[in-house]
């Protein structure tokens, strides 16, 4: 037992150090190098050099108990700065998958909703497109018995999904990506995700939860890396060096978020089609075949829960 928490707080200790101390220490760095150089000697080393001395040369750094507060200071200032990026970043995500933006204050709301129509109309103009590149393939292969060069019809597809799989029903991207997964369970299924998935992920084979923790896990970094990039934005009314370095991290987290989140909704597409007959053992549901309307719209009924009854007096 002793060893088994041993390693366990090696292994936080070193998750503290790697998430947030070194990402902490080299905010403050950075923020020291900003507030000594400003926007006019920007790229002075030698300036930098000649401060860094005089701070080395200070009786409070020469001494072992100045050296040891100093340390301990630089710890705690860079866990504080690296708890309040991972703070920023879960409002990144949540801004990003917007999952009630329906109950947005009033500004956000609006924009939000003139953004999910322009969205929905250019959707709905690619789809339009997809399909006749499709109808045109299917008379290419009618007339001449040979299928057309696939490459105008993945384009198309490309355009279309490029803004939603499914119609829009969110502002960003990502949150209608992991929408998408509920709409096609709902149609094919008749499944109702939210309310299945909780009952879904106790009986998912450990190797199956292992894939769907570690996208989750991506996802969480590349949403910490954009709250490092909010952070390094406002050190730009110091240092302009500070504006590639702060848009440099916000592009990388972008690009890392979608590809996670679009890891993240496959595997729970896929865990969901795979495993909903394991699902329906473990409730008693009788079935025999592939998942169905039939089934999907009985698991949901069963997993949901039912309205509250109530009759006068309490009882």
């Amino acid at each position: 037992m002793g060893g088994f928490l041993n390693a366990l707080g090696q292994k936080l200790a070193e998750r503290w150090l790697t998430l947030l101390v070194l990402p902490g220490a080299f905010f403050l760095a950075t923020a020291t190098v900003a507030r000594v150089l400003g926007h006019a000697d920007a790229l002075d080393i030698h300036r930098l050099t000649d401060h860094i001395t005089s701070w080395a040369k200070a009786p409070a750094v020469n001494s072992v108990g100045g050296q040891v507060v100093l340390l301990l200071a630089l710890l705690a200032a860079s866990g504080a700065v690296g708890l309040g990026a991972q703070g920023l970043g879960t409002l990144v995500r949540r801004a990003a998958l917007a999952v009630g933006w329906r109950t947005w204050p009033r500004p956000l709301r609006q924009w939000a909703q003139a953004r999910v129509t322009a969205r929905r109309t250019g959707w709905e103009r690619a789809f339009r497109h997809y399909r006749m590149q499709l109808d045109a393939d299917a008379r290419t292969l009618a007339r001449h018995g040979r299928r057309a060069d696939p490459a105008a019809r993945h384009a198309a597809y490309q355009a279309l999904r490029c803004i939603a799989t499914e119609p829009p029903n969110r502002p960003t991207w990502s949150g209608d990506r992991i929408h998408a997964v509920s709409v096609r369970l709902e149609r094919d299924h008749h499944i109702d995700l939210p309310a299945v998935w909780p009952y879904l992920w106790l009986v998912l084979p450990d190797g199956t939860r292992s894939e769907i923790t570690a996208a989750e896990q991506a996802l969480t970094r590349a949403t910490t890396l954009a709250g490092w990039s909010l952070l390094y934005a406002p050190l730009t009314v110091w240092w302009w060096p500070a504006a590639p370095l702060s848009a440099a991290l916000f592009l990388t987290a972008r690009h890392h978020f979608r590809g996670s989140i679009d890891t993240y909704a496959q595997l729970m597409e896929a865990a969901a089609r795979l495993h909903l007959t394991d699902l329906t053992t473990q409730l008693g549901i009788d079935h025999t075949g592939p998942v169905d309307a039939v089934l999907g719209e009985a698991l949901t009924q069963h997993v949901r829960f039912q309205t509250p009854r109530y009759t006068a007096g309490g009882s």
